[in-house]
């Protein structure tokens, strides 16, 4: 796996698209368990500028109140990151189609490597607490 450099990777961050040799970490980063968390922030990040130029389209433009122009725009932040949210298994899968993977293959993965464990947890919650006494 190829990793990319610090400024492709904030690119990837704030939305843009990798070169397709870096498929292999965009996958990694599509799968690992802390990847919904990774959405979140990539969200937050691509809705930020919108809100901020609304803010101060409403300030400057309007002449509306500092305070009422923040809390527009923090509530359409708040909107804005809720709708991606909604759609990350999705959104995150038609990415993976982008880089040449087969269509939902960050979430069968990712449901794959869930099943496992919960597979190992329950037997492991099996030996400790169903096994009879003796």
């Amino acid at each position: 796996m190829t990793k990319p450099p610090l400024l492709l990777r904030a690119w990837y961050l704030v939305g843009g698209r990798l070169p397709v040799k870096y498929r292999d970490w965009v996958f990694h980063q599509a799968t690992k368990p802390t990847w919904l968390a990774w959405f979140v922030a990539r969200a937050l990040l691509q809705v930020l500028p919108l809100t901020i130029v609304i803010t101060l389209a409403l300030v400057w433009g309007l002449g509306s109140p500092l305070p009422l122009a923040i809390a527009c725009g923090s509530l359409g932040l708040v909107v804005g990151v809720y709708f991606a949210v909604s759609y990350a298994i999705e959104s995150t899968d038609h990415r993976m189609t982008k880089y040449g993977y087969p269509r939902a293959a960050a979430s069968t993965y990712r449901k794959e490597r869930s099943t496992e464990t919960d597979r190992d947890r329950e037997r492991r919650y099996n030996e400790a607490w169903r096994t009879p006494p003796g």
